[in-house]
C-alpha cells in the first residue's frame, strides 16, 4: 500500500513539472505556448504562423519584430512564463520578485488610495481630513465622537 500511494504521488510530481515547463518559441506546438501565461490561442497561431511562414526566430528582437501583438511589455511578462527564444530568456527582463516588489503594499486602506486619488484631482491633499471621501460616514465629512448621552433629569 505504502509504495503504491509513494509510487502515485511520484507519478504526480512527474505531471507536474511537465505543466510548468519552459517552452522554446521555435520548438514548441500550439499547446505547449498556450500553456505559457499570457499566450492564448490567438497569440499562439500567430506565433506559429510567423514561424512556418519565415523562418524560427532569431531572437527576443526578431520575435518581438515578427509577432503582431508582442513588445517589449509583453515579451517581458511572456519571458517571466517560461517562454524562450532558442533557449534563451528575454535578457534584462525583471525577475518575478522584482515585478512582485513593485505592486502597491496590500496595508494600504481604500481610504488612502481614495484620498489620495481625490488630492490628486482637487490640486490638495485630503489624506486623513475625510473630504471627498467616500468610506467617511456623513457624505464626505470628518467623523466625530458620539454626543456624550444627556445628564438624567434633577428631581
Amino acid at each position: 500500500m505504502l509504495k503504491k500511494l509513494i509510487a502515485g504521488i511520484a507519478a504526480f510530481l512527474m505531471l507536474a513539472g511537465f505543466a510548468f515547463a519552459d517552452a522554446d518559441v521555435n520548438k514548441a506546438d500550439q499547446a505547449a505556448l498556450d500553456g505559457i501565461k499570457g499566450i492564448g490561442p490567438v497569440i499562439s497561431k500567430r506565433i506559429i504562423d510567423e514561424r512556418q511562414a519565415h523562418g524560427p526566430y532569431k531572437d527576443w528582437a526578431d520575435f518581438e519584430q515578427r509577432v503582431k501583438g508582442i513588445g517589449d511589455k509583453k515579451a517581458a511578462s511572456l519571458s517571466q512564463g517560461g517562454l524562450t527564444v532558442n533557449g534563451q530568456a528575454m535578457p534584462n527582463a525583471p525577475a518575478k520578485s522584482a515585478a512582485a516588489a513593485s505592486k502597491p503594499s496590500s496595508s494600504t486602506s481604500m481610504s488612502e488610495a481614495g484620498s489620495t486619488k481625490a488630492g490628486a484631482r482637487n490640486g490638495a491633499s485630503t489624506k486623513g481630513s475625510g473630504v471627498n471621501n467616500p468610506f467617511t460616514p456623513s457624505g464626505g465629512a470628518p467623523a466625530s465622537k458620539p454626543a456624550a448621552p444627556a445628564p438624567a433629569p434633577a428631581r
